[in-house]
């Protein structure tokens, strides 16, 4: 969509194409409101340099305090406010302008803008003593155009953002269902006022000043749409007529009460919702004879000033909103955030000469006030901070926004015309001639003072003189009847030239007006035809965009729906991918916590196996010196038995008795005996080797002993498995008997047995 308009510059000037249209532009006035502090505790973090300009220090509870190079940011509006200035001087500095625009035919739009608690409503406002802007606005425009109103319904709304004329009879048939009486009009141009009232909830229209919805208890949404002449409204708004500001003011506080606020942590009466209150001037010329507004409708000239009450932006971090309250508050930035949008692009578009579409149609707020930035108008924003530091991370985003939209210009509005050829000051000249009628119909001595030009009065004067003839030689009264009646027939003569002169005026008028009524006829004929034809396009167009918005709201909420439905999905996604993560973790923090136990247990068992080791090691190294001692003792006595003599006792050699040695079973503690694995814990549960003790005889009947070793390993199942790695092999044997040839083998004999007894004692250990 190619823009008409010629691109404004912001701050770098751009080349313009050849040939655009030179429109003359403004830029969009922002002025900076501070609110007082509430609190002695509380710490300012701006301060105001001079009329324009206001410095920003981040406190160190900001975010990014650290990175933020610039610790001061300057910015500069049209005109700073501190808190000391009164409601009157706001009014006169940022809103008479517009109001005298607004008599003037132009369109104004003024809205408040910043974070919720800083002012916005009561700058718009004001309280019942000290009144904001919008009451101040309403009673300069009836104090204007208190001696120049219409008469009630004169002008009516066609619903189609524009007004009918109706006649007399039609607006007095109107008037009969009001209570309040009509105020004359006397002005060359008529005036009528109508306010209406809507806010924009999620995204949403509502009427506040609808009487159906009070019976339903709900309000219903409406469209915005466009105009002929290209203007955005509200489809079916309510628009009503005033005639005096306390009227108007009264429909604000009616509306204001449907209005949707509530409590937030931040503000006790926060506006969840942004609120258009516009006031809509009408005004058309009256006829030639300054009495009655003409009936055309074409005529007719209307200008509005919409003053804009905006919802404050929030964080949910600071409110705490939750359910309803959340979705609201996202609505609300979202609007915010498309307001900003547009701005930005528009800039752009004038200071860089791109054509990049400005997307309005985003959000409800900015499709309504497009004819405001893409047509003609005068635009003024009031920027409401709280200069506390705990709201600077908000309030420095304003201020950015704000001198953003500085740099954005608007095409400066045309006053009306609606000098229609007639003679001005017609009505004050129609109100002197029927005073003067009147003066002169009741002959008031006082009447001949006035210097009045009426042009020819069309009376022959005053009823005949009361004269009586008492004598017929009384000349004076016959003269006196006589002057009379020449200067009535001298006025009916002139009275007659006039009039023939005005009769054929009048026919070569009435000639050529009939003519032109002639062409005229073929032409409405023809108009008709293509009226008729436009309006079955028309309707058919309205029904087809009918179905397509509607079509659009479905798309919309499918979109919003599948938006929402992949944003939980991401969400869930995202858990699902952190419990994973955490599993992961948990599982290597368990094998390494695991792999150190094995680590720290297999080292203690090296250790106390190398100490039972030892301890065996020095318990045999005791035995064998126990031996080595017994075994000297018995050598001790074998070399003193060779000493003494040996008596021979002479007796039968008996046959020898194999020793059988005992055989001493290996003490074992008690435990229990395992038949069948119920439980892994039955293996691994306190233990970390495993030992299988089996005894049989081997081929010579000698009982033999076996100790198959392992270690006891976890498996992935969360089971056990013995791995046997090591076998021991224990025989007990019995000591050979030998014979005896004769007493000399008797010492060799005891010391033989002497030894065996010794070394059965201990087992031998094979290992396997």
């Amino acid at each position: 969509m190619k823009s008409v308009r010629p691109k404004t510059p912001a701050r770098k000037p751009a080349s313009r194409p050849k040939g655009s249209n030179m429109l003359s532009k403004d830029p969009v006035q922002v002025y900076c409101r501070l609110r007082p502090i509430q609190a002695a505790t509380d710490v300012s973090c701006m301060r105001v340099t001079s009329d324009t300009t206001v410095v920003v220090t981040p406190p160190e509870s900001a975010v990014n305090f650290r990175m933020i190079i610039n610790k001061e940011i300057q910015t500069t509006f049209s005109r700073v406010f501190t808190p000391d200035v009164t409601q009157k001087e706001i009014f006169k500095t940022v809103a008479l302008r517009l109001v005298e625009n607004l008599i003037h035919g132009k369109n104004g739009l003024l809205f408040t803008y910043g974070v919720t608690g800083s002012g916005k409503t009561y700058t718009m406002t004001g309280e019942p003593q000290d009144a904001g802007i919008m009451p101040r606005c309403l009673d300069v425009i009836f104090n204007t155009i208190k001696d120049y109103q219409t008469k009630k319904f004169v002008f009516k709304p066609d619903k189609l953002n524009g007004f009918d004329v109706q006649s007399e009879a039609d607006a007095m048939l109107d008037r009969q269902h009001e209570l309040h009486a009509a105020v004359a009009v006397e002005a060359d141009n008529a005036y009528a006022v109508f306010v209406t009232y809507v806010e924009i909830y999620n995204n949403s229209v509502y009427d506040l000043l609808d009487e159906d919805d009070i019976r339903t208890k709900t309000l219903q949404s409406k469209i915005v749409r466009e105009d002929g002449n290209k203007n955005m409204y509200v489809h079916a708004v309510t628009e009503v007529e005033v005639k005096s500001a306390e009227e108007a003011f009264e429909l604000f506080q009616r509306g204001q009460r449907k209005r949707r606020v509530a409590h937030t942590a931040l503000n006790a009466e926060s506006s969840r919702s942004h609120s258009v209150f516009t006031i809509r001037l009408v005004q058309a010329p009256l006829d030639c004879e300054g009495e009655h507004v003409m009936q055309d409708k074409r005529i007719v000239c209307v200008s509005q000033l919409s003053l804009v009450d905006l919802a404050g932006s929030e964080r949910t971090n600071r409110t705490k909103n939750t359910g309803q309250r959340l979705r609201e508050a996202g609505n609300i930035n979202n609007s915010l955030m498309t307001l900003r949008s547009c701005l930005e692009i528009l800039r752009e578009n004038q200071s860089q000469g791109t054509n990049k579409m400005v997307p309005y149609r985003d959000s409800k707020l900015t499709h309504l006030f497009k004819n405001y930035f893409d047509g003609e108008g005068q635009v003024r924003m009031i920027v409401c901070v709280n200069p506390r530091a705990d709201d600077y991370d908000e309030t420095i985003q304003v201020m950015k926004f704000a001198e953003m939209t500085q740099e954005v210009q608007v095409a400066r509005p045309n006053a009306a015309k609606l000098d229609l050829g007639f003679t001005p000051g017609r009505r004050h000249a129609n109100k002197i001639f029927k005073e003067a009628r009147s003066k002169l119909e009741k002959e008031r001595p006082e009447a001949a003072d006035l210097d009045l030009d009426l042009g020819l009065v069309y009376s022959l004067g005053g009823p005949f003189p009361q004269l009586e003839n008492i004598s017929p030689d009384d000349d004076q009264v016959m003269q006196s009847l006589i002057q009379f009646l020449k200067q009535r027939i001298n006025k009916r003569n002139i009275f007659r030239a006039d009039l023939l002169r005005k009769q054929e005026n009048f026919r070569k008028v009435l000639v050529t007006v009939e003519q032109e009524n002639i062409n005229l006829k073929v032409e409405v004929a023809s108009f008709k035809a293509a009226n008729t034809q436009q309006k079955r396009k028309i309707s058919a167009l309205e029904g087809h965009l009918c179905k397509t918005e509607s079509q659009i709201d479905n798309l919309l909420r499918k979109l919003n729906s599948a938006n929402e439905t992949i944003r939980n999905l991401q969400q869930e996604l995202s858990d699902r991918d952190l419990a994973l993560n955490q599993r992961l973790i948990d599982r290597q923090r368990v094998k390494q916590r695991y792999n150190t136990k094995m680590q720290v247990e297999t080292d203690k068992m090296n250790r106390e196996l190398e100490m039972k080791l030892r301890q065996q090691r020095e318990h045999l190294q005791n035995q064998m010196r126990e031996k080595e001692d017994k075994l000297r003792l018995v050598k001790q006595i074998l070399v003193d038995d060779d000493n003494i003599p040996v008596i021979s006792l002479k007796e039968p050699a008996a046959e020898p008795k194999v020793v059988s040695p005992s055989r001493d079973r290996i003490s074992r503690k008690r435990r229990r005996s395992v038949t069948r694995l119920t439980s892994p814990k039955e293996l691994t549960d306190g233990a970390s080797r495993y030992c299988l003790v089996a005894q049989e005889h081997d081929t010579d009947g000698e009982l033999e002993t076996k100790l198959y070793k392992g270690d006891i390993l976890p498996t992935s199942g969360g089971g056990a498995q013995v791995v046997f790695n090591d076998m021991e092999c224990l025989k007990q044997s019995s000591p050979k008997a030998r014979k005896r040839t004769g007493p000399e083998d008797d010492g060799n004999l005891d010391q033989v047995d002497a030894s065996t007894l010794t070394e059965t004692k201990r087992p031998r250990v094979t290992p396997s």
